[in-house]
């Protein structure tokens, strides 16, 4: 069974156009054609002024003159006022960055982060605005070196950042608040003095799994994606869990347990496995061991793309679902509907619509634009992989 991304190759549409008139712009960059913006008002007749509201669509500057000035720059190999001036002149770059966790290739793939960066993509206001995807490469968090070098090169590059789940107390973070970059931080880690957009993980979490409980399981796998960015996979014990580093992670696993404690089920008769990564191999795999326990009738995954994995697994093996297995995710992501899964619902695309906004105000209002906190409710969607235990 192939993970599916849901058209987003239809979504993403990259296209290189190389032509004459991109060619004589960098030359220009260089010295090579030094045609300036007085060059074209002296040939027009116009002062420069006029030439600058012709480019700025300025109401002041009539059609007929504005085509005649972009006709005689076109002719004289002229490409409308220096972008870097502007943004020297106003301090801004017209450029945000969406840094992520792992590598970008995890970014391009994963439909939690993709749903994110539609909602971003949404806004009107970022039409004229570049977004640069900044990936923190994990495998380096371990020993904490190195990590203010991505968020140093950034200043310049962009004008302010969207964060998405990062570690807590991660370096880059400090060296954020140090330099005093505009940011909206997405799910975690929470900061105070940073604006952040999440919801309630621990809720929704226990919710999500008192839903099975409710039917009547009491023998249940949990799959979490990563509690410690350390390359581990495997069970976890309370001791880990304390240990955990990844707010997300940590805060469901919490919620699970509150629920089971509700239902009179200690933490040491939970089977919580750490899949490592973020991937549906990860979760077939991580399914694969956790039902070595043939006592096991459910699985509560912590995201839909481990959930997926372990449909993927009773798919491989025959295993009837949910008469024989029931299986429950977390985010509601397009997928999720296409397994007619059962999951808590999170409005991705809205909190990455929302996270943007709220940098923009910030950006444009950087003095005077309050810290905010914004938490979206979750609910739970109810599907046909979940039923009662038969066994």
């Amino acid at each position: 069974m192939k993970r599916s991304l849901s058209g987003f190759g239809d979504w993403i549409n990259i296209k290189y156009v190389i032509s004459t008139r991109a060619i004589a712009y960098y030359l220009s960059l260089f010295g090579v054609f030094m045609v300036s913006m007085k060059d074209v008002a002296k040939v027009c007749g116009v002062s420069q002024a006029t030439v600058s509201y012709a480019y700025n669509g300025s109401p002041k500057v009539s059609k007929e003159m504005r085509e005649q000035i972009f006709s005689v720059a076109e002719q004289l190999g002229y490409f409308g006022p220096d972008i870097r001036a502007k943004s020297l002149k106003s301090g801004k770059v017209g450029a945000i960055g969406l840094m992520v966790m792992d590598q970008l290739s995890y970014a391009c793939t994963d439909p939690w982060v993709i749903s994110l960066l539609q909602g971003i993509s949404s806004i009107d206001e970022l039409g004229d605005v570049a977004l640069t995807l900044i990936p923190i490469n994990n495998s380096r968090f371990k020993n904490g070196v190195g990590f203010e070098e991505p968020i140093l090169a950034t200043r310049g590059l962009v004008d302010g950042l969207i964060i998405s789940t990062l570690p807590d107390n991660h370096p880059v973070i400090k060296a954020i608040v140090r330099q005093k970059i505009p940011a909206v931080i997405l799910d975690s880690p929470f900061i105070e003095g940073i604006n952040y957009i999440g919801i309630n993980d621990r809720t929704a979490a226990k919710e999500q799994m008192e839903h099975v409980l409710s039917l009547g399981h009491k023998n249940i796998g949990i799959i979490i994606e990563r509690l410690i960015p350390d390359g581990y996979k495997g069970f976890i014990d309370e001791t880990r869990l304390k240990k955990s580093t990844e707010m997300i992670s940590r805060e469901r696993l919490y919620g699970y347990i509150d629920a089971a404690n509700k239902y009179g089920i200690k933490f040491s008769s939970l089977h919580v496995y750490e899949a490592g990564s973020f991937t549906v191999k990860d979760g077939e795999l991580a399914t694969s061991i956790l039902m070595e326990n043939k006592d096991i009738t459910a699985i509560v995954a912590a995201s839909d793309v481990m959930a997926i994995g372990s449909l993927t697994f009773a798919n491989k093996k025959n295993i009837d679902v949910p008469n024989t297995l029931s299986i429950i995710g977390f985010d509601d992501i397009p997928e999720a509907s296409i397994y007619n899964l059962t999951t808590i619902n999170q409005p991705l695309m809205e909190k990455g619509a929302y996270a943007a906004k709220l940098l923009l105000k910030a950006l444009n209002d950087e003095k005077n634009l309050k810290v905010q906190k914004k938490i979206f409710d979750t609910t739970l969607i109810v599907r046909k992989t979940t039923s009662i235990p038969k066994k």
